[in-house]
């Protein structure tokens, strides 16, 4: 390890420097060393020690010294500038036109100027730096210069004073003696003080009221004026029912004195004229008006009428004023009066018309009433008694074809179909009209509706060379399906009947959550004109048709059946070219339990032959029962016939014998009809295949036979319905119903 006297780097003057320095304490120690005490030394340098201390404390005394000049001269630029902005934002507070004082953040005034309190001035003098608030509002409350408000003590006045004094941002106006006024406001500043100003609104407040009191002035002009030119009396009274307006109208209905009408004049006496001169509806209310209270409030206002010696008559109403007082109106009402009475006497002869009149319609209404009840009385009665024989026309014509094409039979069959539609056509009309049809809504198939008709009028439609096009469809609506093949079945034999040539298509267009049911034809169409007539009933455009193909019911029943059931029919037409007939029907959501199987046609009764099948047949008609039993008997079905319950259930317990099948009449003499005794033979001999002949088509009753079990044919009767219904009954019916079907209707 080397060191250095000198560092190298150093100049060379310091090197010098240096090497003198270390050359004399060489010196000085060589000298001490040989210096026996070395005190001297020691002494003396200690000394020199002690000189450069002082010297290095009186440099840094100067220099603080130095600094505190320094702070001293700014601290006096400070104060000289502060004093200078004291005296600006004095002689600025001063200058201000309003009265100007701070409080501190302790609610202790800080400074204000001389105008604050001026117009107080036994309190000004009191106003100085040091005050506190308080005491400020207590000075204030007890100044003789101060207007209290109407009804407020001093304390009060203080403790308001002191309420809005807790608010961020205050102004209001203070009342002086002398009419001078003071606006006052209080605003909050970041520190939590706060600063008032003193406005005086004296001037304001007196110009306002002048302009206040010319407006006044000028609508008091117009409100004299308005009420000259009103058709109505009117008199304005004062809360202690005093006399302060009123025009001439009301003076010359009632007919008073000038005397009576002055300023000041009370009301009770006006009331002791109006109890002179005219009857008065409601006394109360004018003994309520004589002794009228400004202070009790009125929200109903009150109404009467003052009847002269000449039947003249004002309709008097009044209402409470918002000052307290009311104002009373009159209007002439003696012409509304008169006319009044004139129409009640003439409502008194109308009425007993009126009376007169509704007594004789009820009479026709009844008797209308009673015409309608017995005329569908006599249609379903008439019906009733014309399908027995048509039932039994039809049992003999199937019994006499056996099977052979004789075309008189043919034809006689259909004569017979004819009456039948006819029939049920009265019958659809009268129930529609008369609004006792019942619908079964359900969900249907509509290829279990079109393709039976289309197998119906294929037959027809060829005979006519017309081609028939029935455009099959997998959809299922909700619906009557009754109504609706009727229905179909008046479109396209309407379509069929009025077509010469050309085609007839029937088809199904869906739209969204409906389908429509379209029948088109290139018949002779209908003209514009008559489009609303082809639905009336016995309404046939074509004359040249003949009776046997209708009588013009099949559109009426149509448009009564789609008004009850809810589907909106159409019709498009043009006359030589055809006509297109539309009827919309809701969609089902789900077509389960739509019938999607279709019943093949059975004609002869072979398939019973030899089979020794024995049925009961209970008919009340003689002729049809005896065309039952002939044609029963041509397929070899055994019949035990009664015309009515006690002789069935009596030819059972005689021959002990339970037959096959049971055919029953609805309609029977005596207490019983056809469910009933169905019922009653199940009782007695147990359940036996049971079925209803009928010419009642009511949903009731195809309930109550569902309910009972029991199957249901209408009459007339077609003779493959009651074939199934045979077949169905044998003994080994299952097989059969595997080739028939499981319906009958």
């Amino acid at each position: 390890m080397s060191w250095h006297l000198v560092d190298p780097n150093e100049p060379l003057e310091e090197q010098h420097a240096r090497l003198l320095v270390i050359t004399d304490a060489l010196m000085r120690r060589v000298e001490q060393e040989m210096d026996d005490v070395g005190e001297a030394y020691a002494q003396f340098e200690r000394a020199v020690i002690l000189e450069d201390q002082v010297k290095q404390r009186t440099a840094e005394l100067e220099h603080a010294l130095s600094l505190l000049n320094q702070s001293n001269a700014q601290l006096a630029e400070a104060s000289r500038e502060a004093d200078a902005a004291r005296s600006d934002l004095s002689s600025a507070i001063e200058a201000v036109r309003e009265g100007f004082a701070m409080f501190n953040s302790d609610d202790v005034m800080v400074m204000c100027n001389s105008r604050f309190g001026q117009q107080i001035r036994d309190v000004q003098p009191n106003l100085k730096p040091g005050l506190h608030f308080n005491e400020y509002v207590l000075l204030v409350s007890q100044s003789q210069f101060l207007e209290l408000p109407h009804g407020m003590t001093r304390s009060g006045w203080v403790s308001r004073r002191m309420q809005r004094h807790a608010d961020t941002h205050v102004m209001f106006n203070v009342e002086l003696k002398d009419d001078h006024w003071l606006q006052v406001s209080e605003h909050r500043t970041p520190g939590g003080g706060t600063v008032m100003l003193q406005t005086d609104i004296t001037d304001v407040i007196r110009i306002g009221r002048e302009e206040r009191d010319k407006l006044l002035d000028e609508q008091a002009r117009m409100i004299r004026a308005t009420l000259e030119h009103l058709a109505q009396g009117v008199a304005i009274f004062d809360r202690g029912g005093r006399l302060v307006g009123w025009n001439k109208r009301f003076v010359e209905l009632l007919g008073l004195s000038p005397v009576y009408m002055h300023i000041g004049v009370r009301f009770d006496r006006l009331a002791a004229d109006f109890r002179e001169r005219f009857s008065i509806s409601h006394e109360g209310f004018l003994d309520a008006l004589e002794r009228w209270r400004g202070d009790v409030i009125r929200e109903t206002p009150l109404s009467f009428e003052l009847v002269g010696p000449s039947r003249q008559t004002l309709h008097a109403f009044t209402r409470q004023m918002p000052d307290g007082g009311f104002v009373i109106s009159l209007t002439d009402v003696t012409a509304e009066r008169e006319a009044t009475r004139a129409l009640s006497i003439a409502n008194e002869t109308l009425e007993a018309r009126v009376v007169e009149r509704t007594l004789e319609l009820e009479d026709a209404l009844d008797a209308a009433e009673r015409a309608n009840a017995s005329k569908s009385r006599f249609v379903a009665a008439a019906s009733h008694d014309l399908l027995q024989p048509l039932s039994a026309a039809k049992l003999y014509l199937a019994s006499a074809s056996d099977g052979d094409a004789n075309p008189l039979l043919a034809k006689a069959g259909r004569a017979l179909e004819s009456v039948e539609l006819i029939i049920d056509a009265l019958l659809d009309i009268s129930k529609l009209d008369s609004g006792s049809a019942q619908f079964d809504f359900r969900v249907v198939a509509l290829n279990e509706v079109l393709l039976p008709l289309r197998d119906q009028f294929s037959p027809l439609a060829a005979e006519k060379g017309l081609d028939l096009r029935v455009v099959p469809s997998d959809l299922a609506v909700r619906t009557d399906p009754s109504y609706l093949r009727r229905i179909l079945q008046n479109l396209m034999g309407n379509a069929l009947r009025y077509t010469k040539t050309g085609k007839v298509l029937v088809g199904v267009r869906r739209m969204r959550d409906a389908v429509r049911l379209e029948v088109w034809d290139t018949g002779i169409g209908i003209a514009e004109e008559d489009q609303e007539l082809i639905f009336q009933e016995f309404k046939r455009l074509d004359t040249s048709v003949s009776a046997n193909e209708g009588l013009g019911l099949g559109l009426a029943i149509v448009e009564r059946a789609c008004a009850r059931l809810g589907h909106p029919l159409g019709l498009w037409s043009e006359e030589g070219k055809g006509s297109g007939f539309f009827v919309n029907l809701p969609i089902a959501d789900d077509a389960t339990g739509a019938a999607q199987t279709l019943l093949p046609k059975v004609s002869a009764g072979w398939r019973l032959k030899n089979r020794g099948m024995i049925v009961l047949l209970v008919e009340d008609d003689n002729e049809l029962r005896r065309a039952i039993t002939v044609l029963l008997g041509k397929w070899d079905v055994s019949v035990l016939d009664a015309a009515n319950a006690e002789e069935a259930i009596g030819l059972l317990d005689e021959i002990e014998i339970s037959p096959d099948a049971v055919l029953v009449d609805f309609q029977l003499g005596g207490g019983m009809d056809g469910v009933a005794l169905a019922l009653a033979l199940f009782d007695r001999h147990g359940g036996m295949p049971t079925c209803i002949l009928s010419a009642n088509r009511s949903p009731e009753l195809r309930l109550r036979c569902a309910e009972s079990g029991l199957q249901l044919i209408s009459k007339p009767i077609d003779a493959g319905k009651l074939e199934r219904f045979l077949l169905g009954a044998l003994p080994d019916a299952e097989a059969e119903r595997q080739a028939t079907g499981r319906a009958i209707d």
